[in-house]
């Protein structure tokens, strides 16, 4: 993994949301954008609070991020609107390559067109600990070629961390025995329910979709 100074972009965040953070007892930790696209993930997912102070984070931050949804929730016309808002694109089921290969299309001709385009991922998949990571945040960041950041949501310190951006080696051993060192201490609202840091060895099923429970989206 290569890493990027992070201060080339520079988001202008809301000040509202960085004193409500502030009141909270949390501390953001920001220093820009390396490109203007590139993948966000977000560890560890353990609680629909994650969902709440990600959002309020971004806000604060100025930081734009687009997630993926299943597309029928689009088409609920209050909810579809608030969903795009917030970033939400809605998913092709039939897309070549599934939802990675979505992500990767619209990474790529982002920057074809020299357009902002970060994607926001929670690679748990789920709020409960599983056996290891997704890979599909890997395969977009690699094959898109664009930068991977790494978010540290740490409770136990009350500290959002979007400071770390990478170029993925294509090595997936020793990359993500990089990311399991990046997030040594980190610890989510409900530490029993962070996965171990380590890819899956079978993918989701294609075309899989984050739910609309509150969870973080997820490739």
């Amino acid at each position: 993994m290569t890493l990027i100074p992070p201060h080339p972009v520079q988001p202008h965040g809301s000040r509202l949301a960085r004193s409500l953070l502030k009141a909270l007892g949390w501390e953001l930790q920001f220093e820009g954008l390396p490109t203007l696209q590139g993948v966000f993930v977000v560890y560890p997912h353990t609680s629909n609070w994650d969902f709440v102070f990600a959002v309020m984070a971004k806000w604060a931050l100025g930081v734009q991020l687009n997630f993926w949804g299943k597309d029928t929730l689009f088409r609920v016309p209050l909810l579809g609107r608030w969903l795009r808002w917030l970033g939400g694109i809605p998913a092709v089921r039939d897309a070549p390559g599934g939802l990675v290969g979505q992500a990767i299309a619209e990474l790529q001709d982002a920057r074809r067109q020299q357009r902002y385009c970060w994607l926001g991922l929670a690679p748990e998949g789920t709020r409960k600990r599983t056996a290891g990571w997704r890979s599909g945040f890997y395969q977009t960041a690699l094959q898109a070629g664009v930068p991977l950041c790494l978010v540290r949501l740490d409770f136990g310190r009350r500290e959002l961390v979007a400071t770390h951006f990478y170029y993925l080696s294509g090595d997936e051993a020793a990359d993500m025995a990089h990311i399991a060192t990046s997030f040594v201490g980190v610890q989510g609202r409900k530490p029993a329910g962070a996965s171990p840091i380590v890819l899956l060895k079978s993918p989701p099923a294609r075309g899989a979709l984050p739910p609309s429970s509150g969870e973080l989206p997820r490739v």
